[in-house]
């Protein structure tokens, strides 16, 4: 038997995870229960518990789950030129927007989100400082990488909570240039 995910668990699953999701935007993480995001999903709840133990591990993998694929990206997507590696990540941020834009405006969730993304940030940029430019000689790498690691994010998470005002081009070229000045 293979390692391949039944399509059928994959479309549950995914079904699951939108509706937690629209859910998040509507109200409040403490206010939601398995109940509701099953009446969303058009499942049943008891097919809900099959898949996650309640809504806090739901949560838990749908962020892990993001962050193992952003880790995966990091292989190829870093072998690019700044700006260009930088577009691939945007790009990626921008097609599950819904996703990034409710885990760092939920009060509930953006805590436990953004520590797991500011750590996958520092870990990237950590790697990266190793071939470092000149311009930061005498500088203290943990702050050079602490910097780039909030700027980063928080760049990222003022273009999702205004709704993307500008391009993911746009976007990437500026942020691909001031990392490669930092970094």
């Amino acid at each position: 038997m293979s390692g391949k995910v039944d399509r059928r668990v994959a479309k549950t699953q995914d079904a699951i995870k939108k509706a937690f999701l629209e859910l998040m935007n509507e109200k409040k993480f403490e206010a939601i229960t398995i109940q509701d995001i099953s009446d969303r999903a058009n499942l049943n709840r008891s097919t809900i518990y099959l898949h996650y133990l309640d809504k806090y591990d739901l949560l838990d993998k749908l962020i892990d789950q993001h962050i193992q694929t952003l880790t995966e990206m990091d292989i190829w997507a870093c072998e690019e030129e700044w700006e260009d590696a930088i577009l691939i990540y945007v790009k990626y941020f921008e097609d599950n927007s819904l996703f990034f834009s409710t885990m760092l405006t939920s009060k509930a969730a953006a805590p436990s989100f953004r520590s797991k993304f500011l750590k996958y940030a520092r870990d990237g940029f950590k790697k990266e400082l190793e071939g470092s430019n000149v311009n930061n000689k005498g500088l203290s790498d943990d702050i050079i990488v602490e910097f780039a690691s909030n700027a980063y994010v928080g760049v990222l998470e003022t273009w999702l909570k205004e709704g993307m005002t500008s391009t993911s081009q746009s976007l990437a070229k500026d942020l691909g240039i001031l990392l490669e000045r930092i970094l």
